[in-house]
């Protein structure tokens, strides 16, 4: 009976307490129906380079009716608004949305308590938006802002594409780069060293024990936390180098690309200049595999080509540098332990020549050589019966010329 009465009296407080939370809502809604129900406040429009001063809640909307041409690639539209005091200021995308700002919602009720109050604030208008709306609330009277559209030059989309455009070119390079891995890699363990304190306190530390979180405060505990991290992040780095390397590499080049396309405000120019980046980096690889494709097809379709036959003088060259690099690899093999002296020794005629041609002395004798002389050389006879033949040969061709032309004198005399 005690445990009934006792359920009874809790909701009725529930009860209670909610209608004490409602009753300061009532007015509130009172108020803001005759609002909507009544004429509404004209919607300020916003014009380029021209100030609007105002001393109460309004609001504001700008229509863009400018076509983004190429020359606005690092163009940026922005609407600020600076106040003397604090003021609230709320973006939409339209007027429909700006009116059911000003219905009665419990929610937006709660959100405006949340909204910081800010004296200078500023807008970035998306060149492709065809309309941006904004509030500005006034908690406190006599608070004067002033609200401003402008269209000028932004450095810093300059810089984001220049730096897009050096982190994809030179990604690979800095990704080898000693200096830049260990100052990339201190810049952010500074800070991130919370979140990596918190995530490995939270995995380490049994879930049943929030006292152990008072152990975070010691410097001596993160810092040792930080070490183990490291550590660790160190072997990694030496077992897993590859896969790192080629994340680095792969996320660097992504990451150019995006800041690149985020730098340009117009987005055709922004695709067609990462385009363009990536065919002037990697385009020369598909064009040297087309181009060994092409070969390969014409190769297939017309035969393998006659192979080219060398000249006298190339075919000289050639076999002297053949003999001389059979002969010493027959001096290594004969100076190698794997050799049995004694069985070439018993087999060849003159162990003397063999002994000097394994010292380093010629294969061939004087007596050769100017044999050799004699048969293959200037005046050798071997050499003049070649001149012979190739005289003969120019004779025999010689006087066949000189039969077909008496021939055809002879056919047309007696034409």
């Amino acid at each position: 009976m005690a445990g009934r009465t006792n359920a009874a009296r809790a909701r009725r407080q529930l009860l209670a307490a909610l209608l004490l939370l409602l009753l300061p809502l009532l007015p509130l809604g009172a108020a803001a129906a005759p609002r909507d129900g009544g004429a509404a406040e004209a919607v300020v429009e916003l014009r380029e380079a021209r100030a609007c001063y105002q001393a109460a809640s309004h609001r504001f909307c700008y229509t863009n009716t400018h076509a983004p041409q190429w020359h606005d690639i690092w163009t940026r539209v922005q609407i600020r608004v600076n106040s003397s005091q604090g003021i609230r200021v709320t973006q939409v995308d339209s007027e429909e949305e700006l009116r059911e700002l000003e219905e009665f919602r419990v929610w937006n009720f709660l959100f405006s308590f949340l909204k910081e109050k800010l004296n200078n604030t500023s807008i970035d208008v998306d060149l492709y938006g065809q309309k941006t709306c904004l509030k500005v609330e006034v908690p406190e009277a006599g608070t004067k802002y002033c609200v401003m559209l402008s269209r000028r030059f932004d450095p810093k989309l300059f810089l984001v594409f220049f730096l897009g455009l050096l982190l994809f070119f030179c990604g690979d390079v800095l990704s080898r780069s000693q200096l830049f891995y260990y100052s990339a890699g201190i810049s952010i363990g500074l800070l991130a060293s919370l979140l990596i304190v918190f995530y490995v306190m939270s995995k380490v530390m049994p879930k049943k024990s929030p006292v152990y979180l008072l152990l975070v405060g010691g410097w001596s505990f993160s810092l040792y936390l930080l070490q183990l991290v490291f550590k660790n992040l160190r072997e990694i780095c030496k077992s897993y180098w590859q896969y790192l390397l080629s994340y680095m590499l792969l996320v660097g080049l992504l990451l150019g690309l995006l800041l690149m396309y985020s730098g340009i405000q117009i987005r055709p120019v922004a695709l067609a200049l990462v385009l363009v980046a990536v065919c002037a980096k990697h385009l020369d690889h598909p064009m040297q595999w087309a181009y060994a494709a092409y070969r390969r097809a014409q190769s297939a379709r017309l035969g393998p080509s006659p192979p080219r036959l060398l000249t006298e003088e190339e075919y000289r060259i050639q076999g002297e540098v053949e003999t001389r690099k059979a002969l010493e690899e027959l001096r290594s093999y004969c100076r190698s332990p794997d050799f049995s002296a004694w069985t070439a020794v018993s087999r060849i005629q003159s162990p003397k020549r063999f002994a000097d041609f394994v010292g380093g002395a010629s294969h061939l004798t004087s007596r050769e050589i100017s044999f050799h002389e004699q048969e293959y050389g200037l005046g050798g006879s071997l050499f003049e019966e070649q001149l012979f033949e190739e005289e003969e040969e120019e004779d025999d061709s010689f006087d066949a010329d000189r039969g077909s032309c008496s021939l055809s004198y002879n056919r047309l005399d007696a034409d």
